[in-house]
């Protein structure tokens, strides 16, 4: 397995992205699954080649980003994306619209197994063991999202991490026994090799001062996505204690001790 390295979501949005056969757009989002702290797509922008329709990507089909020319590279055909599942922006991503993807991609379902990615280490392991698909899938070609439309008791689990950017983060505080607030979400930490969550960046500015710290993901109690906030399970104190976080600064396994240790979790084995 390559190194891992922890990166900033913020740095690829915007991305060219690069099919076996050109330019597809760019890198709009990601989605991440809110139970297991993992990020299961790359919502792609196609700009004016599908009229500005948005499609998913999963993880698997991504190789490693070229950092310095500012793309992505995609393991699929122009054609291959183009007749993939259609995305219903204005609606969640259900499990059975994700049945379907991983049907069309002949993909195994990462949810089934005991790790982030089933029985799979990393997302990329998905298709190691059979061969990529050029030429696109007949059997579900003509399905669309509304085939796969949410049934009673489907798990939606996917959230946007764009949606979740500016999000006020709440904390409880130990001097008056109430909730405060600490700040926003400015940006996440992902691993680039396993595509787990590892923190939160916090802006926990207030003029005149400007300090952004790290939330690790298991000092997150909840996320409430009606009231738009991250509600935290250690203090308040605590949190605007932590150390202050230099966005220029690499993401690495020294800072990632630090944050650890600061918050008295211990260091994920993923």
């Amino acid at each position: 397995m390559e190194d891992s390295m922890l990166r900033s979501l913020a740095e690829p949005e915007g991305y060219r992205l690069e099919a076996l056969d050109g330019d597809i757009g760019h890198c709009h989002d990601f989605l991440f699954d809110d139970e297991l702290w993992t990020l299961r797509y790359m919502v792609a922008d196609t700009g004016g080649w599908l009229s500005g329709r948005k499609v998913l990507i999963s993880p698997a089909q991504l190789e490693a980003p070229d950092w310095e020319r500012q793309r992505m590279p995609v393991t699929l055909t122009k054609t291959q994306i183009e007749q993939s599942p259609p995305l219903d922006v204005d609606a969640p991503v259900s499990r059975r619209y994700e049945q379907l993807y991983n049907e069309f991609h002949s993909l195994p379902s990462y949810w089934l197994g005991s790790g982030l990615w089933g029985d799979f280490p990393i997302p990329t392991s998905l298709t190691t063991m059979q061969e990529a698909r050029i030429e696109p899938a007949t059997a579900t070609s003509g399905a669309t999202i509304e085939d796969a439309d949410l049934e009673e008791g489907d798990d939606v689990h996917l959230r946007s991490v764009r949606e979740v950017t500016g999000y006020r983060v709440v904390a409880p505080s130990t001097v008056d026994s109430g909730i405060d607030k600490v700040g926003r979400v400015v940006d996440l930490i992902v691993n680039d090799s396993s595509w787990a969550l590892r923190a939160f960046i916090i802006d926990t500015s207030r003029l005149p001062f400007s300090k952004k710290v790290l939330l690790p993901v298991d000092a997150i109690a909840e996320i409430d996505w009606v009231s738009r906030q991250v509600v935290a399970d250690v203090s308040a104190e605590r949190i605007e204690e932590a150390p202050p976080f230099d966005p220029s600064e690499a993401v690495n396994e020294r800072l990632e001790t630090v944050l650890y240790d600061v918050y008295g979790r211990p260091r994920p084995a993923f």
